[in-house]
């Protein structure tokens, strides 16, 4: 018998598979698809958002643009809370009681990046197995990378994709480490906390910071024997609430209990999230927040520009090579370094 020959194509196909690629991710095609709520168009989108390489920014900056004029009357919740709180079995629960209630959901989950491999495990998928079939939700895990406590430079980009793709409810995930709840709350309508009883947790009460930023805080792994712990820690909670001056919106943040594996508490923190919705759309806080975050977004935007730009000069680097060198030998104080540096960058 003789061996079937494998057909080499020719330059003649290659060239029509290569033009078959390029349409599809040309800026019209993905905004369409994009408009039509096609996940594919969707996540190859947001892929050219994330990547660094110079030939896609034009064409991301495109796209971006385009879905911006598609009106959406989204709500954009950022959840946070310590490793092992349960955020991803909550966002999952969560987002089934949403879809059944014919809500399309997008979650963004940003995945923490190894300093030293930059690799990302990207597991939200596997977590969120039934969330992720769902066919009115979209889940998008992200690599944090060097960005600011593990946010994603990108998220906003992508929330404005989703939005433009008809997503009624956006989930932001932090990892729970670092300045991520920060960067978050610059960046949703909602801030919920995720919190658990019984593990010293529930000190955090008591300090500044990410409890002032809170607009819910929710407590987890409210069944069985941790039952009555949550509703101590719940106390405690709102005892520490009114410690903090009132907010500018007028909400007055509120502490909730629920059983992620249990489905209990779950209906009772959407019906919150609509009061406050409810509340800051008819003061007009809402909207202030959002033209408040687009302004940021573009500062942000600049602060980030000017820091790639000055580490990708030749004569940035050589200066900073310079100085480094005088620092480490102890020949130079930082601080004098930094100004001769930028002195002799200028002239």
């Amino acid at each position: 018998m003789f061996k079937k020959v494998p057909q080499i194509a020719s330059k003649e196909n290659i060239s029509k598979i290569k033009r078959l690629r390029e349409q599809a991710l040309s800026v019209d095609h993905l905004v369409d698809g994009i408009f039509k709520g096609d996940k594919t168009a969707l996540a190859r989108a947001i892929t050219l958002v994330e990547s660094s390489a110079q030939e896609h920014l034009q064409k991301a900056e495109a796209i971006i643009e385009k879905c911006l004029s598609k009106k959406s009357h989204s709500v954009r919740i950022g959840i946070t809370g310590v490793p092992g709180v349960g955020k991803s079995t909550f966002i999952e629960v969560f987002g089934k009681m949403l879809t059944e209630k014919g809500k399309k959901v997008a979650v963004l989950a940003v995945d923490p990046s190894s300093s030293l491999s930059k690799g990302s495990i990207l597991g939200d998928k596997t977590r969120m197995q039934t969330l992720a079939r769902d066919p009115n939700a979209f889940i998008r895990p992200s690599p944090a990378g060097d960005s600011l406590g593990g946010v994603a430079q990108k998220t906003r980009e992508a929330m404005i994709l989703c939005e433009a793709a008809g997503h009624d409810i956006i989930l932001v995930e932090t990892v729970g480490v670092g300045q991520s709840e920060t960067a978050v709350h610059g960046m949703v309508d909602f801030f919920l906390l995720l919190k658990l009883a019984g593990s010293g947790d529930e000190l955090q009460g008591i300090k500044r910071g990410i409890i002032e930023m809170a607009d819910a805080i929710v407590i987890n792994k409210a069944d069985g024997p941790n039952e009555e712990q949550a509703n101590w820690a719940k106390t405690e909670f709102t005892r520490a609430l009114h410690l903090y001056p009132p907010k500018k919106n007028e909400w007055t943040p509120k502490v909730l209990t629920c059983s992620a594996t249990e489905n209990k508490g779950i209906i009772e923190i959407w019906q919150l999230i609509k009061d406050f919705v409810a509340l800051t759309k008819q003061n007009g806080s809402f909207v202030d927040n959002r033209v408040r975050q687009r302004k940021n977004w573009f500062l942000q935007g600049v602060d980030e520009h000017l820091k790639r730009q000055f580490y990708s000069g030749q004569s940035s680097k050589s200066l900073l090579k310079k100085y480094l060198s005088m620092v480490e030998k102890g020949k130079m104080a930082p601080s004098h370094a930094i100004r001769k540096l930028f002195a002799e960058y200028r002239q």
